[in-house]
């Protein structure tokens, strides 16, 4: 007799002493000693098994010394025969065993195999099971038979049992007999009160209170149990297989499938690959590859499809989407006379293989590989398994395409139409109204998205005279062009004597001297235009003459932009610059942000144009998480000042590595009434509501062209921060953050100046402070005492 110990019984802690015992089958077989079974054919054999048991009492009293089970096992071997007939041996998985241990003691021979194959070092334990648990189970069954209050905690046991032959896991669910067992309570056992079961029911995680009232060793336990296994490892892997599916798709994803379907085709070494194609062109033969982790693909994106694949996948695969399976790779290979799948398969050691196509709801298509290295081990047969499975891969597929789609909304809305963050909760609530609505009126219109009662800050940097040196940098390659022209029509009159070069020469230069007096709207339209049809035309007559006339217009031409066809150095030296402007602004300014967002949640926006200028609103329908209070709005305005100081610092020191020197004039414009901004529809974009608030928008149209009252003298000037304000109490606010940014060196001079009157707009006013730059290799700046802290200036605002 085989005796399995999987735990360590003796250190197993229950509340059931366990006594082997073998009381049922022994009145089973007294019961046909009878004279009324006389004539049954269990009557003789049973007289002599009583004669037999009888003569070893504790077979029927029971005994805990497990040794005598190896002592009477002929004897036991006898009595469990009718329970492991051998005719079912090979086919059961079955053992007898003492419940809650684990302990058996008889197997039938598929069982010894299973646990043969297992290899030396695996331990028979129960998935996901502690000992508590055990001991809890025990009591529960102790409720039942000595209590009559059945608990339902009916979970099944699960045992992973490794083929080492196969290199595979198996997985197997047991279920347990119980008919040949009986419960008594010594008299140790505590009376178990109703109150107790109720509070036992409670406290399910408690092992100290199923302890106190199920003593260890309290009742007694006689008998044993039956065990059958039954082997779910296909149901097991497909619930694996979903699990890998439905799961967030990751870098192991193709692998934890791979090992799935190992187990399911018991192949040890069965390959799992997977493309993605992009089908919308099938009609036309060629299909695009999206993503792969493909075993049949190496890095190829575009594929013909009739020359990668043949006539049958093509109508099999990409248009009816069915099934393929293909046993012997190298039948394939003579059947299509050697096309280019075929010879891939080879190359990769693939003998047969099952292609599985899954369409998404776009245009994609999923193709599914499943490969093994040797011919017919897949076939039209075994594929049969994976119709449970298909259905799996298929709703996969929908997800995943429907979160990819997701994912790419998402990237639209980021860098093309994004919509800020603190915000976004308002679009989400009217997203969820909206879907809600439309399930009781299908005509349910989304509502309309409003801040009402924020406070708006908005600030520019504008690179100052953009306009003029973008004209300047047009008017020198102009001229740069236009007279390397005339350079080649004069080297082509010493070598031909025709007038048209004079004419044209004539004609250039007229141009040449209309640009020198300054260009005009239209002027390099019509320049570039004249060139190209007048000049041009020549130029290629006058390359055919000699291979040195060919030399000076093939210089010409080089002068010139691939791309655009004119010299292009000082307007490509101007954009440079303006781009470098604004990106190193744009680029400080949403890392500020970070800590302006900390101060109070409040929607930003930024655009740049020849330089940068952005909105800001803050107020408490911003947000739902955070009490406004207008200590806030304090904070946010000193935040403005100072990040406008910081970044012109940033443009001054940047100044030195431009191509073009360019210099910033900054503005901050104060709106000391609230206002409603409104989410246009039409535009993607949030504006000002309401006609009063037009206003606001009017002043930030216009604000930044206006001059001096009573002078010629723009506002805006560089080295120096115009704040524009309409209230005087705005003024006081601004000039105490003005006065705490002196005590910190890094703001000089004031001046109090009133504005012309702008179109629909009179009595604005402003504050133009003086910068002090600091170089950016300075490592510290002695700042003045400040003769106020932060914290004093906020005080002193409320």
């Amino acid at each position: 007799m085989t005796i399995r110990s999987f735990y360590d019984t003796p250190q197993l802690e229950l509340p059931l002493q366990i006594n082997i015992s073998f009381k049922k089958i022994y009145e089973v077989y007294k019961k046909y000693t009878d004279e009324a079974y006389k004539n049954h054919p269990y009557h003789q054999s049973a007289l002599e098994m009583v004669k037999k048991i009888d003569d070893v009492p504790e077979i029927i009293e029971g005994f805990t010394d497990f040794s005598l089970l190896e002592k009477h096992s002929e004897l036991i071997e006898l009595l469990l025969e009718t329970l492991f007939p051998e005719i079912l041996t090979t086919n059961e998985i079955k053992a007898a065993t003492l419940p809650f241990t684990f302990l058996c003691f008889k197997f039938t021979e598929r069982f010894e195999n299973i646990l043969k194959n297992a290899g030396e070092d695996y331990e028979f334990k129960v998935r996901n099971f502690k000992q508590d648990d055990m001991y809890i189970y025990a009591c529960t069954l102790i409720l039942a038979t000595i209590y009559n209050r059945p608990v339902d905690l009916k979970r099944p046991f699960y045992f992973d049992i490794p083929d080492v032959n196969a290199g595979i896991t198996r997985y197997y669910r047991v279920a347990f007999n119980g008919d040949f067992m009986e419960i008594a309570a010594t008299k140790d056992a505590p009376e178990i009160t109703k109150e107790d079961i109720e509070l036992l029911l409670d406290n399910f995680d408690n092992i100290e209170i199923w302890k106190e009232k199920f003593p260890p060793n309290s009742y007694i336990f006689k008998g044993f149990g039956l065990m059958n296994l039954f082997d779910i490892t296909p149901d097991e892997t497909i619930a694996s297989i979903k699990d890998s599916l439905v799961g967030k798709e990751d870098t192991e994803m193709t692998e934890r499938l791979q090992d799935n379907l190992r187990n399911f085709f018991a192949i040890q070494d069965l390959q799992v690959g997977y493309s993605v194609f992009d089908v919308s062109n099938i009609s036309e033969g060629h299909v695009t590859v999206k993503r792969s982790e493909s075993i049949l693909l190496d890095y190829d994106t575009e594929i013909t499809c009739n020359e990668y694949f043949c006539d049958h996948l093509i109508g099999q695969i990409f248009r009816e989407n069915k099934s393929v399976v293909l046993s012997d790779t190298n039948k394939y290979k003579e059947r299509t006379n050697s096309n280019k799948l075929s010879l891939r398969l080879i190359q990769k050691n693939i003998q047969s293989i099952i292609l599985i196509p899954v369409t998404a709801s776009n245009d994609d298509l999923v193709l599914l590989e499943i490969a093994s290295p040797r011919a017919y081990e897949l076939n039209s047969v075994n594929k049969e398994k994976l119709k449970d499975i298909i259905p799996v891969f298929r709703a996969a597929a929908e997800r995943k395409s429907e979160e990819f789609l997701n994912i790419l909304e998402a990237t639209i809305q980021e860098y093309y139409t994004s919509i800020h963050p603190s915000v976004k909760w308002r679009f989400y609530d009217a997203a969820e109204n909206y879907q809600n609505a439309i399930y009781k009126d299908e005509d349910a219109k989304i509502e309309q998205i409003t801040f009402k009662d924020v406070y708006p800050l908005y600030g520019q940097l504008d690179i100052r005279g953009s306009s003029t040196a973008r004209n300047q940098a047009i008017k020198e390659d102009l001229q740069t062009q236009l007279k390397a022209a005339i350079n080649v029509l004069k080297e082509a009159c010493k070598k031909e004597t025709l007038p048209i070069y004079d004419e044209l020469m004539y004609r250039v230069n007229e141009y040449l001297l209309a640009v020198n007096n300054g260009i005009k709207a239209g002027d390099e339209v019509s320049i570039l235009d004249f060139l190209k049809r007048e000049i041009y035309p020549v130029f290629n007559h006058i390359k055919e003459i000699n291979e040195e006339l060919t030399q000076i217009v093939n210089e010409y031409l080089s002068g010139l932009d691939s791309d655009l066809q004119v010299v292009y150095n000082k307007r490509k030296n101007y954009e440079h610059s303006v781009t470098k402007i604004n990106d190193k602004l744009a680029k400080f300014i949403d890392k500020k942000q970070e800590e302006a967002q900390a101060i109070f949640p409040h929607y930003f926006e930024r655009y740049k144009t020849d330089g940068v200028e952005y909105n800001m609103y803050i107020g408490q329908s911003i947000t739902k998480s955070k009490k406004y209070d207008s200590l806030y709005l304090y904070n946010l305005r000193l935040w403005q000042l100072q990040t406008t100081y910081e970044m012109e610092i940033v443009a001054n020191n940047l100044r030195k590595s431009l191509e073009h020197d360019l210099q910033v004039a900054s503005l901050i414009l104060v709106h000391s009434n609230p206002l409603s901004i409104e989410f246009r529809m039409d535009e993607k974009q949030f504006d000002v509501d309401g006609a009063y608030n037009i206003r606001y928008e009017i002043i930030k149209k216009r604000i930044d062209k206006a001059h001096i009252k009573g002078t010629n003298e723009r506002l805006t000037v560089p080295g120096k921060i115009s704040i524009v304000y309409s209230q005087n109490r705005d003024a006081d606010e601004y000039l105490k953050y003005i006065k705490y940014l002196q005590s910190k060196n890094q703001l000089g001079a004031v001046e109090l100046l009133d504005i012309e009157d702008l179109q629909g707009v009179s009595g604005l006013k402003a504050i133009r402070v003086e910068v002090i730059y600091k170089d950016e290799n300075t490592t510290k700046v002695t700042e003045k005492k400040s003769t106020i802290s932060i914290d004093e200036l906020i005080k002193d605002l409320k």
